[in-house]
């Protein structure tokens, strides 16, 4: 078995697949709490330049950019807090702009407990709607990301389907976790080809043999296992996604072993033809 350093010495740049990965910075938050820089390295010696963020980690705005930039990094999404789609959006808008990110997503739909239902997406989508515009009127794209909740069955199919409909191709696209959706009993690969158009950005993760999914938006961080590795087909997933033009893809790895799974994942992508 190939030792982590010798992953690292072979995945520098991802010549074996024609987009470029990125990171999700959820993925090292425990790690970048001992040493930012420090860990920031480490992932950029892995051959990442992309990221998807937004905290400044206590930095703000300006010096934080500053440091990635200067380390080489391309921020290219920040997440915006569902509450906050009602209010001015000046100050998401400024901070995107600030750090060169293009995209702004919203990672999470509030709603009460287990509770999710038609009216939830019916407010989800006039908001999404209302920022989307905002947001695209200042010259960034705007995204939901799913959480897995939205695949509970609907009359028209899914409510995933529902909000798809509520909202404004023009506005709205979407950022497709295929963990979540797996975990969400959806299959990612059909939510890509049915909605080629809407799906902008990717979080890359797998999920564990054997996982029990529950549409609740709720998993073991520990059931994120190395790309490939998995019950979700990531090569199909891929082809699908390049097919339809899928712009950005991040990995997003929760789970506690996110440093030595992270050369694996990425060695994975890199062998995919």
């Amino acid at each position: 078995m190939k030792t982590y350093f010798t992953l690292l010495l072979s995945i520098i740049s991802f010549t074996g697949i024609s987009q470029e990965i990125g990171l999700q910075l959820y993925s090292v938050r425990n790690q970048v709490k001992e040493d930012l820089k420090g860990t920031l390295m480490k992932v950029k010696a892995m051959g990442i330049k992309e990221l998807e963020g937004g905290d400044t980690y206590g930095m703000g705005v300006d010096a934080y950019t500053s440091m990635i930039h200067e380390m080489g990094f391309k921020m290219i999404g920040i997440g915006v807090d569902y509450d906050a789609l009602t209010k001015d959006l000046t100050p998401a808008i400024e901070q995107a702009k600030k750090m060169g990110a293009q995209n702004v997503i919203c990672f999470w739909i509030g709603h009460n407990g287990d509770e999710f239902g038609t009216a939830d997406v019916e407010e989800a989508a006039k908001r999404f709607n209302r920022a989307g515009k905002i947001f695209k009127d200042a010259g960034l794209d705007f995204s939901y990301h799913v959480h897995g909740y939205e695949f509970r069955p609907s009359a028209n199919g899914t409510l995933f389907d529902d909000l798809m409909a509520k909202t404004n191709p023009k506005w709205v696209n979407i950022e497709l976790d295929v963990f979540w959706a797996k975990q969400g009993c959806a299959d990612p690969v059909s939510i890509i080809n049915k909605y080629p158009s809407r799906i902008r950005m990717l979080h890359l993760k797998d999920r564990q043999h054997g996982t029990i999914c529950n549409n609740k938006g709720s998993a073991d961080e520990e059931t994120n296992v190395v790309l490939g590795k998995g019950d979700i087909n990531i090569s199909d997933v891929m082809k699908a996604a390049k097919k339809a033009g899928v712009k950005h893809y991040f990995i997003e790895d929760e789970s506690s072993r996110v440093m030595n799974q992270l050369p694996e994942s990425i060695s994975y992508l890199k062998s995919l033809k």
